[in-house]
């Protein structure tokens, strides 16, 4: 069996494609590759209170989080 081309598949294509075949690791990793274009972008941080302002975003970021149990 031949995989397909991965680039040319488009984001959606690919997600639907890795649900249909889980065990493939191949297009799991194409698909992580590509990214969320949705996602935010933070800067990394720089300074001291660059560093200070993303602890604060991370703290509420996974103080909204259910914890698991």
């Amino acid at each position: 069996m031949t995989k397909p081309d991965f680039s040319r598949m488009s984001r959606q294509e690919l997600r639907a494609y890795v649900l249909a075949h889980r065990e493939d690791d191949d297009a799991i990793e194409a698909l992580i590759k590509r990214g969320n274009p949705h996602s935010l972008k933070y800067p990394f941080p720089q300074t001291e209170e660059d560093f200070s302002e993303m602890e604060e975003i991370l703290k509420r970021k996974l103080g909204s989080r259910p914890e698991a149990v």
